[in-house]
């Protein structure tokens, strides 16, 4: 993620703001350019601060407090009611019911990182009216009173849904514990469902089927039947030694959506690093320098990089620190993982199938890494 400043008063600013935290102004996302920018109210729509003649509306969604980006105006304001990331909700909780909403609005935020990632690699998203597979999410509720099984968050055809109730913390967490997951989030959830969904748009042709059988197992394998069995089973004992997750040996589809959601994390991650110039030159207590491959400048853009090699080397100390500064505060690691190289070689053909399709699609292959 990038850093914002106020374009009134320079002041540092959130992704998630929708005021300026020190005048007040309000703001409004632009999703082509990627900016967070001071908007104020013209006769004919909301314009940027110092921007003559652009004019913007709010998504809709911005009237429930739950987005702050901004629509290009169009002759048709039907046609410019959501922002490019919530024209792609297909269902949205009963917001009559405050906790139904509060829920909703987490779920935004994280779907906004979501959506800013993707667009930041220019991956392709296509609506449900123009392609019967397209992306689309389904956010619902519980409804127990009706004695119907609970939401299930999972993938089918482009459409992802997301039982709401994982944006209560404690729902969430007691979740996490039962299922025995080291890392359980909002985002995570939202990067591994659309991970299923690009599954058909990165490796569901005959020059890239090859190579993701070779890593990652043949997906022609009983679907039902591998799940079913990972929970009865659970994961062999040596998964780490292959997968990024427990999770991800239950099914080579199941390995990709967590390789991908992961090489999500570290794109976005590294950005953010990258932001704010982080410089890693750790000492040990006796002042000698540790060994280079704790050293590292995060001073690139992950969305364009070429080569996976300089990512893996900047994150493997750049989450060696957070995880350290986690403990200084009293938390479990922020990143519990270990990367083995053959689960390197996965997110390499992610990063490969990312850049053939989306960002650097015209990259020399010999650049990727």
């Amino acid at each position: 993620m990038k850093l914002f400043a106020c374009t009134v008063c320079g002041a540092p600013l959130q992704f998630e703001d929708a005021a300026c935290p020190s005048c007040n102004a309000r703001l409004g996302f632009l999703t082509r350019e990627r900016r967070l920018v001071a908007v104020r109210l013209a006769d004919e729509g909301w314009s940027p601060v110092g921007e003559a003649g652009a004019r913007y509306r709010f998504c809709a969604n911005a009237a429930y407090g739950a987005c702050t980006w901004l629509v290009a105006e169009t002759p048709d304001p039907e046609a410019s009611r959501f922002c490019t990331a919530c024209r792609h909700n297909r269902t949205i909780p009963d917001l009559t019911q405050d906790q139904n909403l509060a829920r909703w609005r987490k779920l935004e935020a994280a779907k906004k990182r979501l959506f800013y990632t993707l667009m930041s690699l220019d991956l392709p998203l296509t609506l449900r009216p123009d392609d019967p597979a397209g992306l689309a999410f389904d956010f619902l509720a519980d409804q127990p009173a009706t004695g119907a099984a609970g939401v299930m968050t999972g993938h089918a055809d482009g459409l992802v849904t997301i039982a709401i109730a994982e944006a209560d913390d404690s729902e969430r967490e007691a979740r996490r514990s039962a299922m025995g997951e080291p890392y359980r989030t909002l985002l995570g959830h939202l990067r591994h469902e659309v991970g299923h969904y690009y599954w058909t748009k990165l490796v569901e042709e005959p020059n890239a089927l090859d190579g993701f059988r070779t890593l990652f197992g043949d997906e022609r394998t009983d679907y039902g039947a591998a799940l079913q069995r990972h929970y009865s089973e659970g994961p062999p004992p040596d998964w780490a030694e292959r997968h990024v997750s427990a999770y991800a040996t239950a099914h080579p589809w199941e390995d990709w959506a967590e390789t991908f959601a992961h090489y999500l994390h570290m794109v976005d991650t590294l950005e953010t690093a990258s932001a704010f110039g982080l410089r890693l030159r750790p000492r040990a207590s006796g002042g000698e320098t540790l060994a280079e491959d704790l050293s590292t400048t995060v001073a690139f853009d992950p969305h364009r990089e070429g080569s996976l090699a300089r990512l893996v080397d900047a994150w493997g100390p750049l989450t060696f620190a957070v995880n350290a500064l986690n403990r200084s505060m009293g938390q479990s690691d922020l990143y519990p993982f270990i990367l083995a190289p053959a689960a390197v070689e996965k997110l390499g053909f992610v990063h490969a199938r990312v850049r053939a399709v989306g960002a650097g699609s015209g990259a020399d292959a010999a650049s990727l890494g």
